[in-house]
């Protein structure tokens, strides 16, 4: 899988409950326009989604699974329960929130994930990481790859412009492993730019698939 994406964009392709698109028949359409326009992968969240999507679209599947728990504020992949699941449903990748922050169970990232690694050798694993020392961490941890996922998302992160260019340019000069660019990418231009500066991939979401923010932003522009 990672030297199918690499150079390659990953499409995220995720709708809210709140939102007109949510549903895993709606994604599972998104997921195969994305393939189509050449995605080289496919992020989504949850099983049902990603059962709907395996149906038709013959791309690799990075798994989260989004799920709130009121001791924290970890939210993407946060315990071993969404490991699991995502494990037997068969994706080919599963990412998780592998900030410093405190996880469900009480755990940080370094004492959460040796024992993922240990049960799971042959899986892949993202790092959805906030900062450069997220990043280090994870690489020192064992994780096949670090995305920028959380960036302008964490208290240490907010006002962040995004995308996080200088965090992208900074783990690819330092770290040996593939560095994702993903959060707040709007345009090619920015894709290019994160590139350049050394991504060894990018995740696009919002921008391609949401489009109920992408009128927002039209209409927020006329307002101004």
């Amino acid at each position: 899988m990672l030297s199918a994406i690499k150079g390659q964009l990953i499409v995220s392709c995720q709708a809210l409950r709140d939102e007109p698109l949510y549903g895993s028949k709606i994604m599972g359409r998104m997921a195969y326009a994305a393939m189509l326009g050449g995605a080289k992968a496919i992020r989504a969240n949850s099983i049902v989604d990603i059962r709907e999507i395996k149906k038709s679209v013959q791309l690799p599947v990075i798994g989260i699974i989004k799920a709130d728990y009121p001791s924290s504020d970890v939210i993407i992949t946060p315990t071993e329960k969404e490991i699991d699941l995502l494990y037997e449903e068969g994706v080919d990748m599963i990412a998780l929130d592998a900030t410093n922050r405190i996880r469900p169970n009480g755990q940080t990232i370094n004492e959460f994930f040796p024992s993922i690694r240990r049960r799971y050798p042959n899986q892949l694993f993202m790092a959805d990481c906030s900062t450069f020392e997220e990043g280090l961490m994870a690489t020192e941890l064992g994780f096949d790859c670090i995305a920028t996922t959380l960036s302008g998302y964490t208290n240490a992160t907010k006002g962040k412009t995004l995308p996080d260019i200088s965090l992208v340019k900074h783990l690819a000069k330092k770290l040996s492993i593939p560095i994702v660019a993903e959060g707040g990418i709007q345009t090619p231009k920015q894709l290019k730019q994160l590139f350049e500066v050394g991504a060894y991939s990018a995740v696009v979401g919002s921008a391609i698939t949401r489009p109920l923010e992408i009128t927002k932003r039209f209409v927020n522009e006329i307002a101004e």
